[in-house]
């Protein structure tokens, strides 16, 4: 008999506070293991909050009804998940900016860390992935530089590196394209489809509708905190549905697999 994999994620009536305000309120939201994703909405209507509960650096307030399982378990060692995910985010790439190498913050993939510290010992295995996933992704002349002497697209390259070293099961994006000038932005798109391809699951955390690739199928509004829209990108990605998200009234284009505002 086959068995239908556990969702990457199911979750149900989720409450998540930040401070004293709900980032998240009552999602019920089930993504399944492999699936291309986006999570589209303004900034502050909950999306980083959604990959921090996701990653368990937040968590849900504890109500009857309410339940939140990633990969089947609700019960995680933080670091096992961590190794079955590879996370793109800007506070990791703020958390990199130091005279680490590419090569090292590549290995701290290994670690769950942002570099490598005297306590971490990476053997010749994880230097060998570690030059692997560099040359992967077009930048093994990266190994050697400190990630403070990078430019912006050269650090997100080397973070997705990163991300991948440890072979996850699923990429999240969370904000890609921050601090990338056009031709980076356009580079980092092809490496996401390239992934999207292989047979990794994506999941792309944004407010901008240009970064959606069009391996992506299904698109999720979300807006103070709650799921505006859940479906497919065809049906979801309207001008009515935009206009009530981003609260202004927009005209949507479309070429070649992306839709664009204007």
């Amino acid at each position: 008999m086959n068995l239908v994999p556990a969702p990457l994620l199911s979750l149900a009536h989720v409450t998540v506070m930040r401070g004293e305000r709900e980032a998240l309120s009552d999602i019920n939201l089930e993504i399944a293991r492999g699936e291309h994703v986006c999570i589209l909405g303004p900034n502050g209507c909950g999306k980083s909050t959604l990959i921090k509960t996701i990653t368990r650096e937040c968590y849900p307030l504890a109500r009857e009804g309410s339940s939140i399982s990633i990969l089947g378990r609700e019960r995680w060692d933080i670091f096992e998940l961590r190794a079955l995910l590879g996370i793109v985010s800007p506070d990791l790439l703020a958390s990199c900016t130091t005279d680490a190498t590419g090569r090292d913050v590549v290995l701290s993939g290994f670690f769950s860390s942002t570099r490598i510290f005297p306590h971490h010992h990476p053997d010749p295995g994880h230097l060998a992935l570690a030059e692997e996933t560099l040359a992967r992704l077009g930048i093994a002349h990266l190994a050697d530089r400190a990630v403070a002497e990078m430019s912006s697209g050269e650090a997100k390259r080397t973070l997705i590196a990163r991300a991948l070293v440890h072979h996850p099961q699923t990429l999240l994006f969370d904000e890609p394209s921050n601090a990338l000038d056009i031709g980076a932005q356009l580079q980092l798109r092809g490496t996401m489809r390239e992934l999207a391809q292989s047979g990794l699951g994506i999941l792309l955390v944004t407010h901008h509708v240009s970064e959606i690739i069009p391996e992506i199928e299904r698109v999720i509004l979300l807006r103070q905190g709650r799921i505006q829209a859940d479906g497919s990108k065809s049906s979801v990605l309207t001008e009515e549905h935009l206009s009530k998200l981003f609260g202004a009234t927009v005209r949507l284009g479309h070429s070649d697999g992306y839709f664009h505002l204007y």
